[in-house]
């Protein structure tokens, strides 16, 4: 989460899927609490909103049933899905930035 004046806003995650590794669309994650980029054999890379709990090899096999082939990162930083920089998260330090969050709104 991040504050905006006085409104606290979720995360924020780059919304794309393209072969181009370029992607400049903005999501406002609603219910998501992490960004995730997934990248099939063939060269596409999907970015979008996703929950923690679902960046998992055979959940991620069940919402992209057509990608037999995949590699993926997720995060919790807004933002955090782009071309560069992506980098793993762990459940702690998932829990961490989100309580860190809700503590910063709410304080």
């Amino acid at each position: 989460m991040f504050i905006e004046g006085n409104k606290c806003l979720g995360l924020r995650c780059y919304k794309c899927s393209d072969y181009t590794g370029r992607c400049e669309n903005v999501q406002e994650c609603t219910y998501e609490d992490s960004c995730i980029s997934l990248s099939e054999g063939g060269g596409k890379t999907i970015r979008q909103c996703i929950r923690y709990t679902d960046c998992d090899n055979s959940r991620l096999a069940q919402m992209f049933p057509s990608i037999s082939k995949f590699s993926y990162r997720c995060c919790s930083s807004n933002l955090c899905n782009s071309a560069s920089g992506v980098t793993m998260v762990t459940p702690a330090l998932a829990l961490a930035s989100l309580l860190l969050s809700i503590w910063w709104c709410w304080s």
